[in-house]
């Protein structure tokens, strides 16, 4: 139940004490109620009050941001998405719908599920993405802040999140190992700018494959910077409240220092998952299997590391010295001490093989693994027929 259903709930509850208390004329209890319910009544006229005022000052703050994409009104919306019709998907973020913009352009239009003033992951996201041009970050088209409708327009991806491709079990939908490897290197060069090449460092805080989108020759491209971090160049850690989804936060979250290594270990995550073809907590699995992390950790000691790869295509057992080297490098991602992780710009650069890499490891690192990675299998070219779709 949120605030305002709550608040007429106990409007309505001792609207109903009052009409009781006059009825059988108990004076006290009328008096008690009385002064309950002008209370209440007063802090919910106050609140919608400061509602109002606030929305209106966010509005103009909002009109005077520099560098702002286009802002859309929400009859704009309903018409560029025909009332909201065509739905993509539903979180516990909002809902996405599919829209055409009068020049012909496909856009997706994310619909915030909050009914309060502009809050500060919006703000977040639209000043984020706003201002951010790189071929592996989902462009920002506009957005919506009327009354308390919160809507964040992107383009379409023609085929939606990564998660709806690495956890299938379809083999004809499977995707082949120089897609994944593809995807792979373009969720790091995405996060090398964010990390690296920005007038402020940008941690983005929830990578995971909900948030990677795929175009329609399957380039992998970030979204979703509303839990974002931007902090300054000469910053080396930065203090700040947890914040992501469980199962990609690094184990320095415990401590609320972080650096854009959390990044890093996310992005381990996720590459585990594209390796393994499924989610990193699996509650369909048997209790000793649920974790995938845990699994690669015994897998890795028990040296059946490739058991854990993707059978859904059998092209990835038939490519199993890449992966197995990619393996190596999800190791090193997930590593306790963030420091010896490496950066997203090294890593960008051991894919495409323009330089050897040297990965360090932690003293007490339960990893047996040798990361003397043979840089010239990962950085294999990809062949532009291969990027057409799964095979």
């Amino acid at each position: 139940m949120n605030k305002n259903a709550r608040c007429y709930f106990v409007m309505s509850t001792l609207f109903t004490l009052l009409i009781i208390a006059v009825v059988v004329n108990i004076d006290l209890l009328f008096w008690i109620v009385l002064c309950a319910f002008l209370l209440v009544v007063a802090i919910f006229f106050f609140r919608r009050f400061k509602n109002g005022f606030q929305l209106a000052e966010e509005d103009n703050y909002l009109d005077n941001m520099l560098k702002m994409p286009t802002r859309f009104s929400y009859k704009d919306l309903k018409n560029i998405t025909k009332n909201f019709s065509n739905k993509l998907g539903e979180g516990g973020f909002g809902s996405v719908c599919q829209g055409t913009l009068p020049t012909g352009s496909e856009v997706a239009v994310k619909h915030l599920f909050y009914v309060g003033p502009i809050n500060k992951s919006f703000i977040s996201e639209v000043q984020t993405i706003g201002n951010l041009n790189h071929f592996n970050l989902v462009s920002l088209v506009g957005f919506c802040a009327e009354k308390f409708n919160r809507f964040i327009v992107y383009e379409f991806m023609v085929n939606g999140s990564l998660d709806q491709w690495i956890f299938k079990t379809n083999q004809q939908l499977a995707l082949g190992w120089q897609v994944r490897k593809k995807i792979i290197l373009d969720i790091a060069k995405g996060l090398a700018y964010l990390h690296e090449d920005c007038n402020q460092k940008i941690i983005h805080l929830d990578i995971k494959p909900q948030n990677i989108l795929l175009d329609v020759n399957f380039n992998a491209k970030i979204s979703d910077f509303g839990l974002s971090k931007l902090i300054e160049r000469d910053q080396s850690q930065v203090i700040t409240r947890m914040r992501g989804t469980p199962g990609y936060m690094a184990p320095e979250w415990l401590s609320s220092v972080i650096t854009e290594k959390v990044d890093v270990y996310s992005f381990g995550i996720v590459v585990l998952e594209i390796l393994c073809g499924r989610q990193n907590i699996d509650e369909s699995q048997l209790d000793e299997n649920r974790h995938l992390l845990e699994l690669f950790r015994r897998y890795q000691e028990e040296g059946k590391l490739l058991d854990l790869v993707d059978e859904c295509n059998g092209d990835m057992h038939s490519n199993a010295t890449e992966v197995m080297e990619m393996m190596k490098v999800v190791a090193s991602c997930l590593q306790t001490e963030h420091a010896n992780r490496p950066s997203m710009s090294s890593l960008v650069k051991l894919f495409e093989g323009s330089v050897d890499v040297v990965i360090n490891m932690d003293e007490d690192s339960q990893n047996e693994l040798t990361l003397e990675v043979e840089v010239e299998s990962l950085a294999s070219t990809v062949a532009d027929s291969v990027l057409s779709g799964p095979r």
